[in-house]
């Protein structure tokens, strides 16, 4: 019986012990699990240069940009390793629901639809739009109203996808998963004109003699801005994100961030 009680007893000390450890766990926020485990792991899509993409760097196939300099320094605010984790853009956002990153950074912006989900950063970068076409375009693509019937390309699940299909209703959007597809798009005919953002298509236009920026530009919600992705309730990393942000914002360093990045857009791997 004595034998019996003492093994009930040792079965309950293990029991209270491994629930005291998971409720420890469970407890931690998501900052103290990224500086426990010394890693912050960032979900990004390398095609959207200059804020991510591949570049030949010392001969290695590798990801930079705006973006990536920006993780760099939330990294090294909490004092871990940055894991850049690459994936198809319509895949960064969900990524940080299923556990696979902490952070999305990937010229996201903000959305009062993305916000329900998702814990959104102060702005970094205010968007800027522009319409890619091919020089010898230039003349015929001169408003919007000149691309009804035609194709226009964009990145899925880009905020430049709803202004597309809102403001050229009358054209055909062609949503693609690459940026640099899109471009391939352009220069082979198969589509008219991009929808993008500014620094992302004079990024293009550095490699690519034979293309321009149109004249015109689709209109953007005022306040537009890219910001970094979390899960909801992050709460300490929030801040600390926010922190780093206004500290960059202040010292004007994200634009020289993108001046260092444009330097790299020739040695781009598509």
């Amino acid at each position: 019986m004595k034998i019996k009680q003492m093994i009930l007893a040792a079965a309950a000390l293990v029991t209270g012990l491994f629930l005291t450890a998971c409720g420890s766990s469970s407890s931690q926020s998501l900052q103290e699990r990224i500086q426990e485990k010394g890693k912050l792991v960032v979900a990004i899509s390398p095609d959207y240069a200059p804020f991510e993409f591949k570049a030949l760097v010392d001969g290695k196939d590798t990801i930079v940009g705006a973006d990536v300099q920006l993780a760099q320094a939330i990294a090294d605010e909490l004092g871990v390793e940055l894991e850049l984790s690459s994936m198809s853009f319509d895949n960064v956002l969900s990524s940080l629901q299923n556990g696979k990153a902490d952070l999305a950074i990937s010229g996201l912006s903000y959305t009062k639809e993305r916000a329900k989900v998702y814990d959104f950063s102060v702005p970094y970068y205010e968007t800027e739009n522009a319409v890619l076409i091919k020089a010898s375009d230039f003349d015929t693509y001169t408003d919007a109203n000149s691309l009804a019937g035609k194709k226009v390309a964009v990145q899925k699940g880009t905020i430049e996808e709803n202004l597309a299909k809102d403001q050229l209703s009358d054209s055909n959007i062609v949503a693609l998963t690459a940026m640099g597809e899109a471009v391939n798009e352009l220069k082979s005919d198969q589509v008219q004109a991009i929808d993008l953002e500014k620094p992302v298509a004079e990024g293009y236009l550095a490699q690519n003699s034979d293309l321009t920026l149109a004249a015109f530009a689709l209109e953007t919600d005022e306040g537009d801005a890219k910001a970094v992705a979390m899960p909801k309730d992050s709460g300490d990393l929030l801040k600390t994100v926010n922190k780093v942000i206004k500290r960059l914002k202040e010292e004007g360093k994200y634009q020289d961030f993108i001046a260092d990045a444009a330097q790299l857009t020739g040695s781009q791997v598509e």
